[in-house]
């Protein structure tokens, strides 16, 4: 599903009114799509419904929905920032027509009545202003904010409760806030940046329309959102075609994920090399290779140091093991003429989680992308060994394979072409030399300049990771969970798109798809469990049935 910027969606409305499908036709179909995915949620009749209207788009959208919300039964009142003329505009007519109350911030001077509809509203809609608010807000618009605001606030405030139980669980307490719907997001809202208004009203629902915008996928705004609905209002989608921005979606990843045929054995699905591991860190060799296996490679390996096997192997047993020579539990030089030997039987290779960052470390990782030293041996030996580089399969990089390689000199170029990189926003900010703020003033063409620059694919982590290829392809992930903050969460990422990879997808869909999962196996511990408290292991037996959501039942995936 693309992502558009406001002027990108302008140009899309302009050019379907050109083309026949009226800016009036795509109004009715938002105001119906915000009815329709309000009434999904809830049963709106005789519900008391609170439509703030703003004065253009936006609140004939308002309009629309609130005729099709009495239509529906509910109890709908209209609180217009401005008058409207029924003679010319037509939503409004409708409404008058049906006897739905209406007044306006001039007939209300002190917005007293404003307070009343707020205080006893049972759902409020946002449409005050849509993608071409300029903030800060000013004028009528942000004194109806900044009431309504205040009513919510008071209506949340707690009261001492009349009696307490002590002890047993708790029960949950009464929902007296209203619930808040936005009309394509809170008015307040910059659209391209996410910057947020502080007036703005923080929404549970949000319906957009025809594209999810940049800024639903930055914060602050993006906090303010809940749930995000993307509703069709006809727009032809050729008109989006040069739109160079979209959100993975279930029905992407479903066509990316590899075929299971049933006359499948264990070398169909790929055999994984994973790279990781030292004394200080075994945790992160277990949780990589846990989740190769998880997520359906035929063949894990972990390559680690020799002395944290028994650690490793004790809390997974489905793997295969490479021991290598180490340093005090690190891999040391020498383990890179084992490797050597051993690579080229892989399908796919994971270098990074838990090596360290110690001198010993670098060596290795410095010798493995450099080659084997070969000295010419007999009477006429050449003063000068040659080189020879080490065929390696297709590799991911993660942690502090990443942190090795920025002390690399020209590192880029020493990777197999089409690697994946998967840094969050701290190793990024090495990798470029730069600050994490930078990093993070635009995710989205931060990872995009740099892919094109390195030659790789680059996983940006965090809240709506960026995942962005050499050739420009670049897409968000739909999610935002404080559940995955928590460590070993990058391991178990890194262990997805080595499995994924090894499973014969190309760099940037194992990268995409990979996220993805590890992004809906994140969703599924914080329905669970809560937004605190997962553990990084918690997702493991999470992402098979990541995989069994996207797959149809009944589908043969040979």
């Amino acid at each position: 599903m693309k992502v558009v910027t406001v002027a990108q969606m302008r140009a899309i409305e302009a050019a379907s009114d050109a083309a026949g499908h009226t800016y009036a036709a795509m109004m009715e179909r938002a105001g119906r799509a915000v009815a329709q995915a309000l009434m999904a949620r809830q049963d709106v009749k005789k519900k008391r419904v609170l439509v703030l209207v703003g004065p253009g788009n936006n609140g004939g959208d308002g309009l629309v929905a609130a005729r099709y919300l009495a239509q529906a039964g509910a109890e709908v009142a209209c609180y217009l920032t401005r008058p409207r003329d029924p003679q010319t505009d037509e939503n409004f007519h409708r409404l008058q027509e049906l006897r739905v109350f209406c007044t306006d911030a001039g007939a209300d001077p002190n917005l007293r009545r404003l307070r009343q509809l707020a205080a006893g509203a049972d759902i409020l809609i946002d449409a005050l202003l849509g993608t071409g608010a300029a903030l800060p807000l000013k004028g009528t618009v942000a004194q109806v904010l900044e009431t309504v605001g205040q009513v919510l606030s008071e209506r949340a405030a707690p009261r001492p409760p009349e009696w307490v139980r002590v002890g047993g669980i708790p029960e949950p307490a009464p929902e007296t806030r209203p619930l808040v719907v936005a009309v394509d997001g809170p008015s307040g809202m910059d659209f391209d940046t996410g910057a947020l208004d502080p007036a703005a009203l923080p929404a549970d629902l949000t319906v957009t329309f025809a594209y999810p915008k940049r800024g639903h996928f930055r914060f602050p705004g993006a906090a303010a959102l809940g749930e995000l609905v993307v509703a069709d209002i006809g727009t032809d989608p050729a008109l989006a075609a040069d739109v160079d921005l979209e959100v993975v979606t279930p029905e992407m990843v479903r066509d990316w994920l590899p075929p299971r045929p049933p006359d499948a054995h264990k070398g169909t699905f790929g055999r994984a090399l994973i790279v990781a591991g030292s004394a200080n860190y075994t945790g992160a060799a277990r949780l990589a290779g846990a989740a190769a296996v998880r997520a359906g490679a035929g063949l894990v390996t972990v390559a680690l140091p020799a002395s944290i096997h028994s650690a490793v192997a004790a809390t997974l047993s489905e793997a295969t093991y490479l021991l290598l020579p180490h340093e005090l539990g690190v891999l040391a030089e020498p383990a890179v003429e084992v490797l050597a030997e051993q690579a080229g039987r892989y399908d796919a290779m994971l270098l990074g989680p838990g090596l360290t960052q110690e001198k010993e470390a670098a060596e290795f990782l410095t010798a493995l992308l450099r080659g084997r030293e070969r000295r010419p041996v007999g009477f006429l030996r050449a003063e000068e060994p040659t080189v020879q580089p080490i065929p390696l399969p297709p590799l991911v990089v993660d942690a502090d394979g990443l942190n090795l390689l920025a002390r690399t000199e020209g590192w880029p170029a020493r990777l197999p072409p089409g690697s994946i990189l998967t840094p969050h926003p701290g190793e990024m900010a090495r990798l470029m030399g730069c600050s994490t703020a930078e990093v993070q003033a635009d995710r989205v063409e931060v990872a995009r300049q740099k892919a094109r620059e390195w030659g790789h694919v680059v996983v940006l982590k965090g809240a709506f990771t960026v995942v962005a290829g050499p050739d420009g392809r670049t897409v968000l992930e739909p999610f935002a969970n404080p559940a995955l903050a928590t460590g070993g969460t990058g391991d178990v990422l890194a262990g997805v798109i080595v499995a994924l990879r090894a499973q014969g997808l190309g760099p940037w869909e194992a990268a995409a798809a990979g996220a993805y999962l590890h992004g809906l196996a994140g969703e599924l511990a914080r329905r669970r469990l809560g937004p605190a408290g997962v553990a990084a292991g918690d997702l493991l037996p999470l992402i098979p049935e990541a995989m069994r959501l996207l797959r149809p039942s009944g589908r043969n995936w040979g």
